[in-house]
């Protein structure tokens, strides 16, 4: 089951859908937002919820979120009260929200959503971006109908960059999220995967993953 975790300003208003979560079958921990628990590698949840206290988001809890997401590429649901959907602008980095009292049901729909488990997306065993067309049941990846033999890494990198498609993930994100936060190697070694996986997918008629400079790499939203 996926791995949540729950950083708040106030434990106790958390306990109740802690211990639902929990029944759900999810694996889900509880931390307090002054921790700073992303600094450790070994943190690896695969969705964030960050629960205000009530009040509008404050900027420290706005700037956590900016940096799950920048540093660590992880979906952010915001739990929060109806008071502060004032503080919901674009400087507030988020998937989703859920409004008090956050029923147990509703999170978990929107947890699903947001990880792409809804029945929709769950039955689907195909990947298209143009041309190119990634068959997750078989792990196949194929470019004007014809087959594109890659790595397993190569293809874990490909799959996760085009089933996130428009988003920007650093080195390190990448890392966590196809190589695990206990790979011990340099970020060079996206470089040399993307360098690798490019040969093999583009060429002058096709491009999917570009570079931004100075962040890390994204993959076309228009493929």
């Amino acid at each position: 089951m996926f791995r949540l975790a729950i950083v708040t300003e106030d434990r106790g208003e958390v306990k109740k859908l802690h211990s639902e979560l929990l029944k759900r079958g999810f694996s889900c921990s509880v931390t307090a937002a002054g921790e700073k628990p992303f600094a450790a590698k070994s943190y690896n949840p695969d969705l964030v919820l960050l629960a205000t206290d009530g009040r509008p988001a404050s900027p420290e809890m706005k700037a956590l979120a900016q940096r799950i997401k920048q540093e660590r590429g992880l979906p952010v649901i915001a739990l929060i009260s109806r008071r502060a959907l004032s503080s919901l602008d674009g400087d507030f980095s988020l998937d989703d929200f859920v409004i008090e009292p956050w029923e147990t049901d509703e999170v978990v729909a929107r947890i699903k959503r947001t990880l792409h488990l809804d029945s929709r997306t769950a039955g689907s065993d195909l990947i298209k971006c143009g041309d190119l067309v990634i068959n997750l049941a078989k792990c196949e990846v194929s470019l004007d109908n014809r087959a594109v033999s890659l790595t397993f890494k190569e293809y874990e990198l490909l799959r996760f960059l085009a089933g996130n498609r428009g988003k920007v993930f650093t080195r390190n994100a990448l890392l966590d999220r196809v190589w695990g936060y206990d790979y011990y190697g340099g970020d060079r070694t996206v470089d040399v995967h993307i360098r690798r996986l490019r040969s093999k997918i583009e060429d002058s008629s096709h491009t999917f993953i570009e570079t931004v400079r100075n962040i890390g790499y994204r993959f076309r939203d228009n493929s």
